[in-house]
C-alpha cells in the first residue's frame, strides 16, 4: 500500500529507479488514463482509431517510458504539482507521431521534421475535402512564415513550441515538460510570445504588396473590359 501514498515526484523515482512490479503497478493505475487519452487524441488527428493499434501505441508509450533505464523518468523536472501529466501526454503524443512519421517514411521513401509533421498531417480527416485543402494551405504559409522568423540558431525547437501550441493544444507547462526543450514555463511563453509578434510583424509588412497586386490585377481587369 505504501507506493499509494506516494506523491507522484517519488512514485517517478521509484519506478526509475528500481524494477519493482508494485510501484509500476501503482504507475500504470494512476497514469494509465492520462496515456491512453493521449495516444487516442493524437491517434484520430491521423485518421486512426482501430483498438488494436490504440493499445499497441499505449504499448509503446510504455516502452518509451521504460528504454534506456527509465532516462525520460530520471530526467524529467516538475515545474509544479501537476507536471507529470503534461509530461506524460508529450511523450505519449511524440510516440505517436514518431510512428506515423516512420510509416509515411517508409511509403513515401522520405523522412519529414516533427514540425511538418504537425503542421501538414494533422488535418482531421473528416472534414471535406476543400476544407481539408484551404486548411493544408494555410498551414503551409503560416509554416514558411514561421521559418522565415525564426532562421537561425534553435529554429527546430521554436518551429515545435509554436505548433505543439497551436496546432496540438499543449500548454506552456506541458511544453515545458518535455526534458530536450530545456526550458520552463515561462521560458515558453517567452519564446510562444516573441513568435506571435515576429509573424504579426511579417504579415503586417507584406500587406501594401499584396494591396499593390490587388490593384494590377483590377487595373488588368478594367483595360481588357474596355
Amino acid at each position: 500500500m505504501r507506493y499509494v501514498q506516494y506523491p507522484s515526484e517519488e512514485l517517478l523515482k521509484s519506478c526509475a529507479g528500481s524494477k519493482d512490479e508494485r510501484a509500476w503497478a501503482e504507475f500504470i493505475r494512476r497514469f494509465h488514463t492520462v496515456i491512453a487519452g493521449a495516444v487516442l487524441r493524437t491517434a484520430r488527428s491521423w485518421g486512426e482509431s482501430s483498438r488494436l493499434q490504440l493499445d499497441d501505441l499505449i504499448q509503446d508509450t510504455y516502452l518509451k517510458l521504460c528504454e534506456d533505464d527509465c532516462r525520460l523518468l530520471s530526467s524529467f523536472q516538475p515545474h509544479h504539482e501537476n507536471s507529470i501529466y503534461g509530461f506524460l501526454k508529450v511523450v505519449a503524443a511524440n510516440v505517436v507521431h514518431d510512428h506515423f512519421k516512420s510509416a509515411q517514411a517508409a511509403k513515401r521513401g522520405a523522412g519529414r521534421t516533427i514540425t511538418e509533421l504537425i503542421t501538414i498531417d494533422s488535418v482531421p480527416v473528416n472534414d471535406d475535402s476543400f476544407n481539408r485543402v484551404a486548411q493544408r494551405l494555410q498551414l503551409e504559409q503560416v509554416d514558411k512564415i514561421l521559418r522565415q522568423v525564426t532562421a537561425g540558431k534553435d529554429q527546430e525547437r521554436k518551429c515545435t513550441i509554436f505548433w505543439l501550441r497551436h496546432r496540438q493544444g499543449f500548454t506552456a507547462s506541458e511544453i515545458a515538460s518535455i526534458p530536450s526543450m530545456e526550458l520552463t514555463t515561462e521560458g515558453v511563453e517567452s519564446v510562444l510570445l516573441r513568435l506571435a509578434i515576429m509573424i504579426r510583424s511579417h504579415l503586417v509588412s507584406s500587406e501594401p504588396h499584396r494591396e499593390v497586386k490587388v490593384l494590377k490585377r483590377q487595373n488588368r481587369f478594367k483595360k481588357s473590359g474596355s
